[in-house]
């Protein structure tokens, strides 16, 4: 089964909890603290395995994530590191965001391994807290979340040749000539259900890759018949093989079929329209009237591309088609689709704007206070709850303007403030 487009959600790793503890041994009544750090969340790494070429394992699996790091513990052991988790997907794979379709990842290479999100970093132990005034602290660091996004993968196969043209007009069979793959051939439209990729040998050393996709028809770029979603897989290619069947058989004019189709792929894409094209003019063995062909290769000609007369049946010149292609590819660069996207620019973009502070009154007269301020200290530290740990949590968000922020509510001295689960009175 041939799936080049599907939709996974990835989590990094969350780090580990920092711990506070404190030595605990024989003929040493106040120890001091030992908690060791938590270990770092594993990341997601994706990696180019030239030996796939479908996103079919992905079809039912919907969801991956790296493993968590490990909590720190006592006498100063830090906790284990979460492992990676190493994604495999076929060379040629985009990896989107699935909300913007920005491009974050592009695997292009095969045997490439690109670091997709860092997992989480585990968080300090209570004796990293530890200073001259402060010698028994009794609160440690939370290990952070990893990121989580939800992504699009889509595969466009690589290929130096990408062949075009109507249904029924030879491009299987070719296919099946020139190279080793076997893209099924019949007398009916859209015999190729689904692209195909072949080797064209040309010497010791020399080779190129050649894509055979389902046949185009008018409308294809608005998704008509098997339309847009076999076009993408061919934006990758250096140049085209448009091939034409000049011996108008099924009725259709050859310098319509060459004008209807270019139109397609210059309204799929620009970039597209404009790479080089060599037009094979194919069934010549079917040709009885050569005027016709004479008047496609000049009009042709005058648009910018050359013409090549063949036939796939009988073999006659296409040994000319696959040297001038060695020779065309050895000058061309392949180009970057797009710019990549730094994933974690488009999290940070997505995050709703949760104002610092949010102030409300319940029934019984308490403030209730939450807010972006309350969530991020509250990721960045394990918060014990004794006398201690909340003094050094109030005063951070103290420190962090709450104490104006409550002003500006309405809190007056003598009033309940509550956050989270500790309850305070406010003092002026």
């Amino acid at each position: 089964m041939f799936i080049d487009e599907v939709v996974i959600t990835v989590k990094a790793g969350n780090g580990g909890d920092g711990a506070a503890t404190f030595r605990r041994e024989k003929y040493i009544q106040f120890g001091g603290p030992d908690g060791g750090d938590g270990g770092n969340g594993g990341d997601v790494i994706f990696v180019g395995d030239p030996n796939i070429n479908t996103l079919v394992d992905f079809k039912f699996k919907k969801k991956f994530a790296a493993q968590n790091g490990e909590n720190g513990a006592k006498k100063r052991c830090f906790g284990k590191n979460g492992e990676n988790l190493v994604i495999k997907v076929p060379v040629g794979t985009q990896v989107r965001d699935a909300e913007t379709g920005k491009l974050l990842l592009d695997i292009n290479v095969p045997n490439m391994e690109r670091v997709f999100l860092r997992g989480g970093k585990g968080g300090a132990g209570n004796e990293r807290f530890k200073n001259s005034v402060r010698k028994a602290p009794k609160m440690a660091g939370k290990g952070r979340e990893g990121a989580e996004v939800r992504v699009k993968l889509e595969l466009k196969l690589l290929a130096d040749v990408a062949l075009v043209g109507y249904p029924s007009v030879g491009k299987s069979s070719f296919i099946n000539i020139v190279s080793a793959a076997k893209s099924k051939v019949g007398a009916y439209h859209f015999t190729t259900l689904e692209p195909k990729l072949g080797v064209i040998r040309v010497g010791e050393g020399k080779s190129f890759v050649i894509a055979d996709i389902p046949g185009l028809i008018e409308g294809a770029s608005e998704g008509v018949g098997l339309g847009d979603k076999f076009l993408r897989h061919i934006e990758r290619c250096k140049m085209i093989y448009h091939i034409i069947d000049v011996s108008g058989m099924e009725g259709r004019d050859p310098i319509d079929d060459y004008n209807k189709i270019n139109e397609e792929l210059r309204k799929f894409s620009s970039k597209l329209a404009d790479k080089k094209q060599l037009v094979l003019a194919n069934k010549m063995d079917l040709l009885w009237e050569m005027d016709k062909y004479e008047e496609f290769k000049k009009y042709v000609e005058e648009k910018g591309a050359k013409v090549y007369p063949i036939s796939v049946i009988l073999q006659d010149g296409i040994k000319e088609v696959i040297n001038d292609t060695w020779q065309i590819l050895e000058s061309i660069e392949r180009q970057p689709l797009e710019e990549e996207e730094d994933v974690l620019d488009v999290i940070k973009s997505q995050k709703s704007d949760k104002p610092d502070f949010v102030i409300t009154q319940d029934e019984d007269g308490v403030y209730n206070v939450e807010g972006a301020m309350i969530d991020g200290i509250l990721s960045k530290y394990v918060i014990t709850y004794d006398e201690e740990s909340v003094i050094t949590f109030v005063h951070m968000l103290k420190n962090l303007g709450m104490e104006q922020a409550l002003r500006n509510a309405g809190v007056e001295d003598g009033d309940t403030i509550r956050i989270v689960d500790v309850e305070f009175d406010f003092v002026e």
